[in-house]
């Protein structure tokens, strides 16, 4: 069993195949699911597991260069938003509809419980050299 880091095991998989810039969504349980996008679906009931706590255990985990969110989320959920710039990589701000179109490149959709508006990400990965 493993010690540290995260447990899910289709997660912990995901995140060990990435290369550099490959790209993984962390959504809300209302972001569209494109059919050939696989999707681990974490969502309990409303609000949990909350967007905040599933993104800060995959950082934890991921080495990231750079995000892309809804432009949508500065004025929707400020909360959130404020959360964002915690980190240190570059956030690229776009349209909700331009953003739904961006997952349908990702390599998995993380479903969430949250319940806030815009409260998805498009992380890209990094390399740690």
């Amino acid at each position: 069993m493993k010690k540290h880091g995260i447990l899910n095991r289709d997660i912990a998989e995901i995140l060990a195949k990435l290369g550099h810039t490959d790209t993984i969504v962390i959504g809300d349980c209302g972001l569209p699911i494109p059919d050939q996008v696989r999707c681990i679906d974490l969502s309990l009931k409303k609000g949990v597991p909350s967007f905040l706590d599933v993104l800060e255990e995959v950082l934890n985990d991921m080495e990231v260069e750079a995000a892309i969110c809804a432009e949508e989320i500065k004025r929707s959920n400020e909360r959130v938003y404020n959360e964002l710039y915690k980190n240190q990589f570059p956030i690229k701000f776009i349209s909700h509809e331009n953003f739904k179109k961006e997952t349908q490149e990702a390599k998995v959709i993380i479903r969430t419980g949250e319940i806030t508006p815009y409260a998805n990400i498009i992380l890209q990965a990094g390399v740690i050299f």
